[in-house]
């Protein structure tokens, strides 16, 4: 093999070696009306490994995800999308993650990724969000409950 063909076999081969194969990226839509109501993420609920990344795809030019202050495992780093962007994270802290959309918060514009298996017996949904979406956590608490037959 030639060496300049040599090197750039090498080069392809630890490229893919940095690149994690096990992570994944998992795609969620901001909406106005879905399944579960109007103003929604799609899915509401999202298990995920360590490592893995989440995008949210703008389908709406009003929305945008963010972290909910207090509402993530301690330690993991905080995000703020601007509105009407596509923002790829990747969550490597197991834990639950409160995820809002800033100008629909109030209306329940939210959802909650698990990353890892932490049990959601370890969930702690924080008080003092407003009544929306605290009603809205609560059903999608009770929807993953249901989900792993706890």
């Amino acid at each position: 093999m030639r060496t300049p063909l040599r090197h750039a076999a090498l080069f392809g081969a630890l490229a893919l070696a940095c690149v994690p194969a096990w992570a994944e990226v998992h795609e969620v839509k901001m909406l106005n009306r879905g399944a579960s109501g109007a103003m929604v993420y799609e899915p509401e609920y999202l298990v995920v490994a360590p490592g893995d990344s989440v995008k949210f795809i703008a389908s709406h030019s009003t929305h945008n995800a963010a972290s909910i202050p207090g509402f993530h495992p301690e330690g993991a780093a905080t995000f703020k999308g601007r509105i009407n962007e596509e923002i790829e994270v990747t969550l490597e802290q197991p834990g639950f993650y409160g995820i809002q959309c800033i100008p629909h918060y109030a209306m329940g514009m939210v959802m909650l990724i698990q990353v890892g298996e932490p049990g959601l017996d370890q969930l702690a949904v924080p008080a003092g969000l407003p009544n929306r979406a605290a009603e809205r956590f609560a059903r999608i608490v009770e929807q993953a409950k249901a989900a792993t037959g706890i």
